[in-house]
């Protein structure tokens, strides 16, 4: 095993995290990280907004759903899986990390054990030769529905039929297999084929008491517990009622929108990826919500063309860790929704924006941030802001 969880003050030995890079706050009482980063929120919106006490988790550890990992040899041509070292395409052998999903690690085993038992060769990136490049695994902590991705440099898979037929007998929890072709030269881990090559192609997760499919490259909170605490803050403090139009800025695959959507009296949601918005379409049906609209485009340009002639009661926005940029804020200000809440992944963006929306006669109530990542340096954080009169 790669770590270890010490219960007394909830801190984690790793034998990896100085070379990996993902955490870096494993040697710390996880008490005091939480002291940390909400010292970080609250020195960034001082003058600004007041901060509410960090959210945290009981038990942080094995609270991720989704696992990646890098396929290569060790020296002695022993198939090896891991993250690759920070700033390097080296890399890091990983059994059992613990902010990672146990089952998830289970498989990775069994997985290694059978690309060494079919002879599959890593794929070189440089000679383009070999097959096996990533593994992806995707839970759903609900449903307990696992998905597999075999990210492969070709689409001939050899022995299939008999690799599929010894991966199930290992891990029975497996419910879909999906072959993604990635040749490219790329840092990306999922090209742009996917070839389904058992069960439905697909997995379900529940979140906030709604059914939501999950493809192998859908944008899904990794930390379902701490999703659902975040998504019923922001929709409390959003204050809908049924009379309101609420526009879902970056929907992503409609979590929120549709969480939001029996409280609204309509909602709209925007997404860039078309493959999302095909998903959130999906996620409505699966729960019967009628009062929901998805939008396949750029959020600042959907909202530009939607500030000429409409208006919005409430807007809820998830950006990406870059912040919004200008042409949305603008838009967003023009419509003049009574509420924004700007949750962010990303605070130091979040307070550029939030800075941009108070000029345009918006006033930031309050800042709740919250805890989806513990071990790494993120926060989560949402900003609540009213229209002045």
């Amino acid at each position: 095993m790669s770590g270890k969880y010490i219960e007394e003050d909830k801190t984690i030995t790793c034998s990896v995290s100085n070379d990996c890079g993902g955490c870096c706050y494993t040697k710390v009482p996880y008490d005091k990280t939480l002291s940390l980063k909400q010292k970080h929120v609250t020195e960034l919106f001082r003058g600004v907004a007041e901060c509410e006490k960090i959210t945290g988790m009981y038990r942080p550890v094995c609270y991720r759903n989704k696992v990646h990992a890098a396929v290569g040899t060790n020296r002695d041509g022993r198939i090896i899986t891991g993250t690759y070292k920070e700033g390097t395409h080296k890399i890091i052998p990983v059994d059992g990390c613990m902010i990672e999903d146990a089952q998830s690690e289970n498989i990775l085993k069994e997985l290694r054990r059978l690309f060494q038992s079919f002879k599959y060769q890593p794929y070189n990136e440089d000679t383009k030769r070999g097959f096996i490049r990533h593994v992806l695994i995707r839970r759903g902590f609900s449903t307990d529905e696992t998905m597999v991705v075999l990210v492969t440099g070709q689409v001939q898979f050899p022995s299939k039929n008999a690799f599929i037929k010894e991966l199930l007998k290992a891990c029975p929890s497996v419910t879909t297999i999906v072959q993604n072709i990635n040749n490219m030269s790329t840092s990306m881990v999922l090209g742009k084929r996917n070839i389904v090559i058992y069960g439905k192609g697909y997995i379900e997760d529940v979140l906030c008491s709604n059914r939501f499919r999950i493809s192998p490259d859908s944008f899904y909170q990794i930390n379902v517990k701490q999703t659902e605490k975040l998504y019923k803050a922001a929709i409390k403090a959003a204050g809908i009622n049924k009379n309101d139009t609420v526009v879902d800025a970056y929907c992503g695959i409609g979590t929120i929108g549709i969480t939001a959507a029996k409280y609204a009296g309509n909602v709209i949601g925007i997404e860039l990826n078309p493959k999302a918005v095909e998903d959130a379409q999906v996620n409505a049906q699966i729960n019967n919500i009628k009062n929901i609209r998805f939008f396949e485009g750029d959020a600042g340009d959907f909202l530009v063309e939607y500030a000429r002639n409409k208006k919005a009661d409430v807007v809820i926005m998830d950006p990406p860790r870059s912040g919004s940029d200008e042409a949305f804020l603008k838009s967003l200000i023009k419509i003049k929704p009574r509420s924004i809440v700007y949750i962010s992944c990303n605070p130091d963006t979040q307070i550029r924006d939030v800075k941009i929306l108070e000029k345009g006669g918006y006033k930031a109530e309050k800042c709740m941030p919250f805890d989806l990542f513990p071990y790494t340096e993120h926060i989560e954080n949402i900003c609540v802001l009213k229209r002045g009169k």
